[in-house]
């Protein structure tokens, strides 16, 4: 019997989809770590990226007996991972998007009443004192993006730093403030919901 590091791709979605745990764990040293780069060349986030890859082999194995692999092996995993990186871009863009409802937009769509004003401005001293707590290079373009309307490019030339870098950072802080500011900010969603 040869060991399974000498087996094929094909022999191994074989062999794995009887249950053979070494055959998945020859599939999973196999390509892991090339998966991971793939996801994180896309996504810029190591975090993000292993644990996106690691939910996917956890899955991988629990559906082994129904998975339907028509293609290579690799192109499966591949594609199967796109799939997951597309995913995930589409659900950071909706938690942006909430993030800027609620640090912008709610402004617009509030009427003056006392009470709204009050809570809007409870509301942006909270975030004010999480975004002095980021670093400052951090805030600043944060804060030249969202509340100074600046583009990418624009932001890069006033600081003299790349436009990658300007998308990390503001990356970074839309991640800091969503996990520190998500009971605030579904507070405000609750008091401000009639006017949404």
């Amino acid at each position: 019997m040869k060991a399974h590091l000498q087996y094929s791709d094909e022999e191994l979605t074989g062999l794995i989809q009887s249950d053979e745990l070494v055959a998945f764990e020859e599939i999973y040293n196999r390509y892991w770590y090339k998966m991971y780069v793939f996801t994180n060349k896309r996504l810029r986030c190591k975090e993000a990226s292993e644990e996106i890859v690691q939910n996917f082999f956890t899955k991988f194995w629990q559906n082994r007996n129904t998975i339907k692999i028509d293609e290579s092996l690799r192109a499966y995993l591949f594609s199967s991972i796109s799939y997951l990186i597309i995913n995930h871009l589409k659900k950071e863009a909706l938690k942006n998007q909430y993030l800027q409802l609620s640090y912008i937009a709610v402004e617009d769509r509030l009427d003056n009443s006392t009470e709204d004003i009050v809570h809007l401005n409870d509301l942006q001293s909270i975030i004010d004192k999480e975004l002095e707590k980021l670093p400052v290079r951090c805030r600043s373009v944060f804060e030249l993006s969202r509340k100074g309307n600046k583009s990418n490019k624009e932001i890069a030339r006033v600081l003299n730093i790349s436009e990658k870098t300007v998308e990390n950072h503001i990356t970074n802080a839309i991640r800091y403030l969503r996990i520190n500011l998500k009971n605030s900010l579904l507070f405000a969603l609750l008091v401000f919901r009639h006017h949404l």
